[in-house]
């Protein structure tokens, strides 16, 4: 019992040593959150977040406060992210590119960290991952080069599939280049694809249903924050259609077949360690975005067995989550 407070101890004093080095003792940093969900059960305050900072010296509530700035709606970022600037916050946190653009079209100046942005070169929000310029920063998924590695993953999984059904938010100027590179993967191993656009929440359903009636093999939902929103609403869709689908999340823990993706706690851990230097002083253009280093493939043979559907041994086995 008092070997396992040890190390809480020390972790407690550890924090404690790190406020003493903090850029003005005694001072209450605030820091903007800019999403399109409010944090909660379906997206919670990331531990690993909460506890990197922690480490680092920042206590949440403290030192260090967060001003949650959050719409259902994407057309509301940039009053969000214009009444953060108003505010004088210390620096922005945006979950992914949506976000991060409304926060850049506010502020020249204060610093702006991204979580998981799938491109951020080519939506023009640093100049490049080395040396991004400017007050934005933070980690890349490097979406456009998964979304090939989904195309393959079907055919793995599905290799008499000619048809794909692909998802994507045409408001969204990211998903055209996802768009481009998926068509580029599926003519390489001879899919046809049926584009399923949608722009807002209102259409979203009468895509899905365009996946029903083209007769698809599979469905592939290119992410992003309305996507990610309405996941649920997908997985569900998936099931009721009986459409082998691959997501970019870790969706198979709620039903969906296949997922690959990056790990969210390395983007969190980063995220934590660049909000910590920007606040003690350093400059965004003066860290680098970070890429994925490790990608994660999840596989639900639960919902494989209710889609009649076997998965070869060769995907099971490289799984790094299996859910039986």
């Amino acid at each position: 019992m008092i070997r396992r407070d040890i190390p809480t101890a020390l972790l407690a004093l550890a924090a404690l040593a790190r406020l003493a080095q903090a850029q003005e003792p005694g001072r209450i940093y605030r820091v903007g959150w800019l999403d399109v969900e409010p944090p909660g059960p379906s997206r919670p305050l990331n531990p690993v977040w909460v506890e990197t900072l922690f480490k680092l010296g920042w206590v949440i509530d403290k030192n260090l406060v967060i001003l949650y700035r959050y719409t259902d709606r994407a057309e509301r970022l940039p009053e969000l992210a214009d009444e953060l600037v108003r505010l004088k916050v210390d620096a922005i946190v945006t979950f992914a590119a949506a976000q991060t653009e409304a926060a850049q079209q506010a502020t020249k100046t204060i610093p702006i960290l991204f979580l998981v942005h799938g491109d951020p070169v080519g939506r023009g929000h640093v100049a490049s991952l080395a040396r991004p310029g400017g007050n934005i920063t933070g980690g890349s998924q490097m979406l456009p080069e998964l979304c090939a590695k989904r195309v393959q993953l079907l055919r793995e999984l599905l290799p008499g599939a000619s048809r794909i059904a692909v998802l994507w938010n045409a408001a969204n100027p990211s998903k055209e280049i996802d768009w481009q590179v998926t068509q580029d993967a599926a003519r390489a191993l001879a899919f046809k694809l049926e584009p399923c656009r949608f722009t807002s929440p209102d259409d979203l359903q009468a895509a899905l249903e365009l996946a029903r009636a083209a007769k698809a093999d599979a469905l592939l939902p290119l992410e992003d924050s309305l996507t990610y929103r309405f996941r649920r609403t997908i997985v569900d869709f998936a099931s009721s259609a009986r459409l082998p689908a691959i997501y970019a999340a870790e969706y198979t823990q709620f039903g969906g077949l296949m997922s690959y993706y990056t790990n969210p706690d390395e983007f969190f851990r980063l995220n934590a360690h660049y909000l910590d230097k920007i606040l003690r002083g350093a400059k965004p253009a003066d860290l680098p975005v970070a890429q994925a280093t490790r990608f994660m493939l999840a596989v639900n043979l639960k919902t494989a067995k209710a889609l009649n559907l076997k998965v070869p041994q060769t995907l099971v086995a490289r799984a790094d989550v299996v859910v039986r």
